[in-house]
């Protein structure tokens, strides 16, 4: 367990670092970039005008200059961070903490990133999560396996997202009959968000395996999307 304020009931290591990630974000904010970024990914948040890469720094730098003590401090920390967030800025700079060594492939985090999957609802949160939900999935893949296939088919759009990007990047690692399982219940979902997903997930790993791609999109050509074969086959002629 994280030590206590016995008054507060935070842990102080945690609150230190939240802090120093705040102030560092507001001594480079750019008012005129902040409306542009707001309006580009569509924010009822707004922004600082930070850049993403810089936000990203920013917080690994503040992290190794304030470390958390252990996963409880760091859990503690992204969970403020996210939930108390003004700007947008700060919600990146949370998932950039939840997915530090300290953290990577631990089970202990999914129900953060669950909760910033669907209360952050849009993709540029949701993909960036699904990273850090894919290294459990390699850390531990019976569990998350069977997470993921109860996410495909939930009623949120976003966790059925989740399940099908989760493996990006994976190439030979791809468990080819959890991404089956979680493509085939969403094959006829109209949301494009789930669409563009299983045309992305199929993309990226044609690059690995292309027949198995194109037997796949063949296999399921009565039920897959035209946007999904588009992206799914776009580079395999």
């Amino acid at each position: 367990m994280p030590r206590t304020d016995s008054t507060t009931g935070s842990a102080p290591a945690a609150d230190d670092l939240v802090a120093r990630i705040r102030a560092d974000l507001r001594e480079i904010a750019d008012p005129v970039r902040a409306p542009q970024m707001q309006a580009y990914m569509k924010s009822a948040m707004p922004y600082l005008g930070v850049p993403v890469p810089v936000t990203r720094r920013l917080t690994k730098q503040a992290a190794a200059a304030s470390p958390p003590a252990d996963l409880d401090d760091l859990l503690h920390a992204a969970s403020q961070l996210w939930r108390s967030a003004d700007f947008r800025e700060e919600r990146y700079a949370a998932t950039e903490l939840a997915g530090l060594r300290l953290a990577s492939g631990r089970l202990e985090m999914v129900p953060l990133y669950r909760e910033m999957i669907v209360t952050g609802a849009w993709w540029d949160h949701v993909d960036a999560v699904s990273h850090l939900v894919g290294a459990v999935l390699l850390a531990h893949p019976t569990e998350l396996g069977t997470l993921l296939r109860e996410w495909s088919t939930d009623a949120d759009r976003w966790l059925r997202r989740t399940s099908i990007i989760s493996q990006l990047g994976f190439k030979a690692r791809t468990d080819t009959g959890l991404l089956t399982q979680v493509i085939t219940p969403n094959l006829t979902d109209p949301e494009f968000f789930v669409r563009k997903a299983i045309g992305w997930a199929l993309r990226e790993y044609a690059r690995t395996d292309p027949d198995w791609v194109r037997k796949f999109v063949d296999a399921n050509s009565a039920e897959i999307s035209p946007l999904s074969r588009r992206e799914a086959l776009r580079h395999l002629g």
